[in-house]
C-alpha cells in the first residue's frame, strides 16, 4: 500500500484549512484520529495567545499529528511564531509568498511547511525554497481561488517540475469521493486535500442552514461579490444560492463597507457585525439573515448527498479508492 500516506500520515488525505474557524479542534481531531491530515485555521489577525490555545484544544481531542493554516495576506507573524512554538506538524500556507527564511525556521522547530498554489510559478517558488509539500488548488475548489487553471492540466505539470525532489504533491478541488481521490493518484500526486466535502460533516464548525444548501444545491459559480473590501483581488467559488443569483451582477465599485448589517457572529472569539456581501460564511454561532450570506463550496457540490462523521468520509474514500484501485486498474492475470 505504497501510495496511501503522505508526510507521516497513514492516509494521503487532507482536510484543507476551512476558514475563518469551520475547521473546529473537533473537526480537525476527528480526522487526525481516522489516521489523515487536518488543518486547522488561524484568525486573519494577530492573536498569538488565541493560536496557542486553539492548538492546545485540538491536543485535548487527539493525540496524533495535525497541521494548521495560515493566510500570508493576512498579519500573521506573531501567529507563526505561535505555530513553531507548539511544534505543530504541518503549517500550511496559502496567498502569498512562501519564504526561505519561513522554510528554514519551520524546520528549525520540526515544523513541515506545505504551500497551496494556483499557478505552475507558484509551484516553482515553492519548489524553489524547499518546502516539503504543495498543495496544487485546481480552479473548481471552493471559497477563495488563487489561480485559474483547471486541476487536470496544472496538476502533472507540478507532478513533472518536482519529479526526483523530495516534495510531495497534493491534489485540491472537487475532489470528494474515491473517484476523485484514483483520479489524483493517476495524474501524479500522492495525496488529495478536500474542502468542500469536510465542510459538510457533522463536526464542521458551518451553521446548520449552510450544511443543508450544501445538499440542497447543485450549482457554483465563481465571484468577486463577497469581501471586497476586506480582501480585495480575491475571487471565490461560492454556492449559487437565490441571494447570490440575485446580486451577483453587483457593480465593481461596490462593496460591504456600506451596506446593511444582516446579522452577527462570533468567529475565533470575537464579536463581529455581518454586513451584506461581507466574506463572512455562517458558522454555528452566527444569527441573522442567514441565506443572504456567503457560502462557499466547490464544483463538486452535486456529489455530496449527506452531512457525514469526518471519520466516515476519510473510511469512505480510502476503502473505495483501494477497491477501485483493485477491480478496475489491477492487471488481469
Amino acid at each position: 500500500m505504497g501510495w496511501k500516506g503522505i508526510l507521516g500520515f497513514e492516509y494521503g488525505i487532507v482536510q484543507a484549512p476551512l476558514g475563518p474557524d469551520i475547521s473546529s479542534p473537533q473537526l480537525v481531531a476527528a480526522v487526525a484520529n481516522a489516521g489523515a491530515l487536518g488543518f486547522l485555521r488561524v484568525p486573519d489577525w494577530e492573536d498569538p495567545d488565541y493560536v496557542r490555545e486553539l492548538i492546545r484544544k485540538t491536543r485535548t481531542l487527539t493525540n496524533k499529528p495535525f497541521g494548521i493554516g495560515v493566510i500570508l495576506a493576512f498579519p500573521h507573524k506573531e501567529n507563526v511564531k505561535a505555530i513553531l512554538d507548539e511544534k505543530v506538524a504541518v503549517l500550511q500556507l496559502y496567498w502569498g509568498e512562501c519564504s526561505k527564511e519561513l522554510v528554514l525556521e519551520a524546520h528549525k522547530a520540526g515544523v513541515k511547511v506545505v504551500p497551496q498554489i494556483g499557478s505552475y510559478e507558484e509551484a516553482k517558488k515553492a519548489a524553489d525554497v524547499g518546502v516539503d509539500a504543495i498543495i496544487v488548488q485546481g480552479r473548481e475548489a471552493g471559497g477563495h481561488v488563487i489561480g485559474q487553471d483547471g486541476l487536470i492540466t496544472l496538476l502533472p505539470r507540478v507532478v513533472d517540475l518536482v519529479r526526483g525532489r523530495d516534495i510531495a504533491v497534493i491534489a485540491a478541488g472537487g475532489i470528494v469521493d474515491e473517484r476523485g481521490y484514483v483520479a489524483a493518484l493517476a495524474l501524479g500526486a500522492q495525496g488529495v486535500s478536500l474542502g468542500t466535502r469536510f465542510l459538510a460533516t457533522e463536526e464542521s464548525y458551518a451553521h446548520p442552514t449552510y450544511k443543508r444548501k450544501l445538499i440542497e444545491f447543485d450549482q457554483t459559480e465563481y465571484t468577486d461579490v463577497f469581501g471586497r473590501a476586506r480582501w480585495p483581488g480575491a475571487p471565490q467559488r461560492v454556492l449559487a444560492t437565490l441571494f447570490f443569483m440575485e446580486w451577483k451582477a453587483l457593480p465593481s465599485h461596490e462593496n460591504e463597507s456600506n451596506q446593511p448589517v444582516i446579522g452577527r457572529t462570533i468567529i475565533h472569539g470575537r464579536e463581529r457585525e455581518v454586513r451584506r456581501f461581507a466574506g463572512t460564511v455562517p458558522n454555528a454561532t452566527t444569527t441573522g439573515d442567514i441565506e443572504s450570506m456567503a457560502m462557499y463550496a466547490g464544483e463538486s457540490i452535486g456529489l455530496i448527498k449527506e452531512i457525514l462523521p469526518a471519520g466516515e468520509v476519510i473510511k469512505r474514500i480510502v476503502e473505495g479508492a483501494q477497491r477501485l484501485i483493485d477491480q478496475q486498474f489491477a492487471p488481469v492475470n
